[in-house]
């Protein structure tokens, strides 16, 4: 017998890509049920190679009865359908908890290494042995083993049609890879047995080494065994958002249950079609379908994801599509469209939209509320001081008049009357030119909001009205504003200078309450500048913001106020500041220590 041969070549060839497969696999950390149980499926066609090298070397040189091989190669020949089974269920579920009925599985393989190995007491595996398999003549036990084995391999690669098929647009091609690696040893094998054409010993393990090259290519080529398909058709058909996969030429190859759900369509409808073809036969969705195109086309030249709104007016539904092209490894294998249904946002922002203005006016009514208060208490110091300078000059002039034609007043009189009266006229002055100012400061606050207009302060300015519109409140609270400068009061800011008082006597407001009744305390307002920022911090010593509100206090309308408040405050006075001066609004709150709010404003060219 020649040794060196194609089909020893071949042996060796095999052996030695399975041993280094089974190497590489087994040295990724960590391992995962799957990368074990493949490796047990390599290691078994790994002794069915050593074994019939070992049997072809050994009865060639050495003339050692090639039957006392058997026993070794069968070790491998019996175990690799339950190996194979073991990884296609894993394929299938990711992991899976080890029970007790799975030792069934070995029952069989056992019974025909223990009746092989004993065959020489009653020839129930083979009668007659030789190399050459048409020549050999079979036992009885050894088609329950022929059975056994083959159908436990078939119904392994049955498994993993039976997932690819449900998760044909990620996992196709590697799947398609290992049935194809599969079924080539069993088709040899069956035809063998079957004695359709003549084979030898070598062709076993020939094919299983063919396998490994389609396994070997299926790691390296599509990442297989890297994947998680387990649990994944359960997860996706649970999840809220709808799924399309496509493949290169945009045919439809997956899809989740909410997909179809939500879209009313059923699975062979839409299974295996090409999407655009799919939305022309279906008009009545009205999809944007140029749209689409041009989307798929940008993903294929961008790693990014790219989004864009699509109502689907069959369904009524808005969706947020976001199209992916799924990449491993540098090859492309496919395109994921992930529908979002936004249709409860869009309504949403529909109605905080009609009823924005509403509740922004409303919020300005109630802040004009305190401040009428505020400036009627204001009011009523001037107004009494210059009634009591009028009652004053009303008497000096019925002084002077009298005067007039008394013999007894001289020029020297008449000139003190005359100082008497000019000491009134700078008290006046100095009054009327306070109620000027709070006349103007409210008429700047009670504009409407849509009027608001840029202009160019200082930062002095808008502290004296700071001070003027909040000395009522903090009057009554019996609290201090301490204002604390700490850059030039003459600086110049640019913007709508009523709305920035606004949100800063919000914030003073918001601090007055945080005391929650408590005198005599102090709430600070510190200026300050940094880099090109002016920071304005309003700052109080009360009991700090509840955990459950700090995430949401510029980003919902909510109120610590219960009834009293509206939660637009905050809510608004950030978007004012966002959206008019481009700058941003910040806190720091520590639990009873007090509270912090920071208005940062960007100096800009003054207009």
């Amino acid at each position: 017998m020649q040794l060196i041969n194609v089909e020893f070549i071949l042996l060796l060839i095999s052996a030695f890509s399975t041993t280094l497969l089974m190497c590489n696999i087994m040295r990724k950390k960590p391992l995962k049920q799957l990368h074990k149980a493949f490796s047990s499926v390599l290691l078994c066609v790994l002794i069915i190679c050593v074994g019939v090298i070992s049997q072809l070397v050994c009865s060639t040189f050495w003339n050692i009865n090639p039957l006392y091989f058997e026993n070794f190669i069968y070790i491998g020949t019996c175990m690799l359908p339950v190996a194979l089974f073991f990884t296609a269920i894993i394929f299938k579920k990711t992991k899976i908890k080890v029970k007790k009925r799975y030792l069934l599985l070995f029952i069989i393989p056992i019974l025909s290494l223990l009746v092989l190995y004993t065959n020489k007491y009653h020839s129930l595996f083979y009668k007659v042995y030789s190399s050459n398999l048409n020549e050999m003549v079979f036992g009885n036990y050894f088609y329950i083993h022929t059975i056994y084995t083959y159908g436990l391999l078939i119904v392994s690669i049955a498994i993993m049609l039976n997932v690819s098929l449900k998760n044909s647009g990620v996992f196709s091609k590697q799947t398609l890879l290992i049935i194809i690696g599969t079924m080539f040893p069993i088709i040899i094998n069956i035809m063998g047995t079957l004695k359709i054409f003549k084979m030898n010993v070598c062709l076993t393990p020939i094919s299983f080494s063919i396998a490994v090259m389609f396994y070997t290519f299926a790691i390296m080529r599509f990442n297989f065994l890297n994947i998680t398909p387990i649990a994944l058709r359960t997860i996706v058909d649970r999840i809220s958002d709808s799924y399309i996969v496509l493949d290169e030429n945009n045919v439809v190859t997956d899809f989740n249950k909410t997909f179809l759900d939500t879209f009313k369509i059923k699975e062979e409808s839409i299974r295996s079609k090409n999407i655009f073809e799919f939305l022309e036969e279906n008009k009545k969705y009205k999809a944007n379908i140029l749209k689409l195109k041009n989307t798929l086309e940008k993903t294929k030249h961008s790693n990014d994801t790219i989004s864009y709104e699509q109502k689907f007016e069959k369904i009524n539904k808005y969706f947020l599509i976001e199209v992916t092209e799924i990449n491993v490894d540098k090859s492309s294998l496919g395109t994921l469209l992930l529908l979002k249904d936004i249709t409860q946002h869009k309504e949403d922002m529909e109605t905080i939209k009609n009823n924005q203005d509403i509740l922004m006016e409303r919020e300005r009514l109630a802040s004009l509320g305190q401040l009428i208060g505020g400036i009627a208490h204001n009011l009523k110091t001037p107004i009494m001081s210059i009634s009591g300078a009028v009652e004053g000059l009303e008497d000096l002039i019925k002084e002077y008049d009298a005067s007039i034609d008394d013999p007894l007043v001289n020029s020297q009189d008449h000139h003190e009357i005359a100082r008497d009266m000019q000491s009134w006229i700078p008290k006046i002055k100095t009054h009327i030119e306070y109620m000027s100012d709070i006349i103007t400061t409210v008429k700047g606050q009670a504009v409407a909001l849509s009027n608001q207009e840029e202009m160019s302060f200082t930062i002095g300015e808008l502290v004296k009205r700071v001070n003027i519109l909040m000395k009522h409140e903090l009057k009554n609270a019996y609290l201090y504003l301490n204002v604390l400068m700490k850059t030039d009061e003459n600086l110049v800011l640019s913007g709508d200078v009523n709305n920035l008082v606004q949100v800063i006597n919000n914030m003073i407001s918001n601090s007055i309450q945080a005391y929650n009744g408590e005198r005599d305390k102090n709430i600070e307002l510190e200026i300050t500048k940094e880099k090109n920022n002016v920071i304005f911090s309003v700052r109080d010593y009360a009991g700090g913001i509840p955990r459950e509100v700090q995430d949401k206090l510029f980003n919902e309308m909510v109120t610590t106020k219960g009834k009293n408040g509206t939660g637009l405050g905050l809510y608004i006075s950030y978007s004012n500041i966002k959206a008019h001066f481009g700058g941003d609004i910040n806190f720091v709150t520590v639990d009873g220590q007090g509270t912090t709010f920071n208005i940062i404003i960007p100096i800009k060219k003054a207009v």
